[in-house]
């Protein structure tokens, strides 16, 4: 029977395949969302507008493909809006204009902060425990992708730096509220439904005040290229990265989901390696493993789950 139970407990190897395409997904799209917003054309208000309203268009065409599933309490529509307020309304809109501010190097450190949020919320709310591995795993991610980012020269200044940053760490906030607030309402649907839901309500809040801004769009003016760019942040950057995100998010501890984000700066560098030729030193050498010895050392940490199994077994063997 020991044996048994101690073979209960699964590493979900899909969920983290799945939060590391994600999180190289939303690496690519810094540079590509700064290369939208330079152009001056299309600006940080209107280029959430059309991640949200397109991601909503896919995330329901989707919906016509799978099994209908209603949502079982009334309740579920209030929690998913709030839900949409913070994962998607604040923490886009906060970024993707911040981003249009700051500089993507900037950006990417801002992003650190996030899994240190998670950590301190997932304790206060979630009662999750703050070990050694946690701690020491956000400190090496952390220190891994930061000196990525400052090391990269790949960087454009941006002409309000001070608000762009404080708009990022923002976004990271909400992010990381959104994960412990709302864990078990993600566990209840698929992942279809829930950010059909979402985003839907994320379209409804933010176009009524975006749409005089998208009517005075200069469109003839706006290149394919800036299109394509624009494509890639609705189609891969929100819908395809949302849906495996999500599915990480059902499956994962909020914290795990949070350290995760130290992907995003290393595949940002490793792009700009193949793509811009950014050379790659000792420091790269050493910031690339401290990345995912982190995410490793918060993966094997221990939950309030494990702890209290512990605690069981030893209350039985005494």
């Amino acid at each position: 029977m020991k044996k048994r139970t101690r073979s209960n407990r699964k590493t979900p190897w899909g969920a983290h395949v799945s939060m590391l395409i994600a999180c190289a997904i939303w690496g690519l799209m810094s540079p590509m969302t700064k290369e939208v917003t330079e152009t001056h054309l299309i600006g940080g208000v209107e280029l959430v507008t059309f991640r949200v309203t397109g991601a909503a268009l896919c995330f329901w065409i989707a919906s016509l493909f799978v099994k209908r599933e209603p949502l079982t309490r009334k309740k579920d529509y209030v929690m998913l809006f709030w839900a949409s307020m913070l994962c998607v309304v604040l923490n886009q809109c906060c970024y993707t204009i911040g981003i249009s501010y700051t500089s993507p190097v900037d950006a990417s450190i801002m992003s650190t902060t996030m899994p240190i949020f998670t950590l301190i919320l997932a304790a206060l709310i979630l009662k999750e425990p703050i070990t050694w591995k946690k701690v020491t795993g956000i400190i090496l991610g952390a220190t891994g992708a930061i000196l990525l980012v400052l090391w990269s020269k790949a960087s454009t200044p941006g002409d309000r730096p001070m608000l762009g940053n404080l708009l990022c760490i923002s976004a990271q906030c909400c992010f990381a509220l959104y994960l412990t607030l709302f864990k078990h309402l993600i566990q209840r649907y698929s992942v279809i439904t829930t950010m059909k839901w979402m985003m839907l309500f994320a379209a409804l809040v933010i176009t009524p005040f975006t749409l005089g801004r998208m009517e005075a769009l200069p469109w003839a003016e706006i290149q394919p290229r800036t299109w394509w760019d624009t494509a890639y942040v609705v189609v891969a950057g929100t819908f395809v990265a949302y849906i495996f995100s999500t599915y990480g998010q059902k499956k994962l501890r909020p914290t795990v989901v949070s350290v995760y984000n130290y992907v995003q700066p290393t595949v940002s560098f490793l792009a700009s390696v193949v793509m811009l030729g950014i050379g790659f030193g000792w420091t790269q050498a050493i910031a690339i493993p401290l990345v995912f010895c982190g995410v490793w050392l918060v993966t094997q940490s221990k939950s309030r789950r494990d702890l209290m199994r512990e605690r069981r077994n030893k209350i039985k063997t005494t």
